[in-house]
């Protein structure tokens, strides 16, 4: 892990245009991503809980959810195609190893364990990683870096510990 200080997305003069807006190459966006960090900054900790992402990133202040109703069915279809994909590997591999005495009710009942605890496993990664993929084919806009419009923990009424 390197200490050294992380380049600002956007320069320092106000007058800058979109243009101005520069993030990493997307082999970047998806490690930090899978690493669980803002993929644009590399900061963190973006996570609040395994299954709620913050708002903003605490570092870079980019709007995770980038104002879009609807914006992470992306990444349940990301954690969609991983379940199946590894079920579907399990599964065959199952089949395969054991021919011809499947046991078919202990496989049944390891491919169904699989198939509810993948997408808990993966769901936070998943959020991060279409995160990723967004900002490699959808420029940074300087509205993704405003405030977001969610109440934060301290304007919802819920007392922290």
């Amino acid at each position: 892990m390197s200490l050294r200080p992380r380049s600002p997305i956007v320069r320092d003069d106000d007058s800058a245009d979109s243009a101005s807006l520069s993030l990493p190459r997307a082999r970047t966006l998806f490690a930090r991503a899978l690493r669980l960090r803002c993929p644009a900054c590399g900061g963190g900790p973006i996570l609040l809980s395994w299954f709620t992402v913050a708002p903003s990133c605490p570092s870079c202040g980019l709007h995770l959810d980038r104002d879009e109703p609807g914006y992470w069915i992306g990444s349940y279809t990301i954690n969609l195609f991983l379940t199946e994909g590894f079920f579907a590997l399990v599964f065959g591999a199952g089949v395969w190893i054991t021919w011809p005495g499947v046991p078919w009710t202990g496989l049944a009942i390891l491919c169904g364990a699989l198939a509810i605890l993948t997408p808990i496993l993966v769901f936070p990664h998943t959020k991060l990683l279409y995160l990723a993929i967004d900002l490699t084919f959808r420029p940074l806009e300087r509205s993704d870096l405003v405030t977001p419009h969610e109440p934060g923990i301290h304007e919802s009424g819920i007392k922290r510990p």
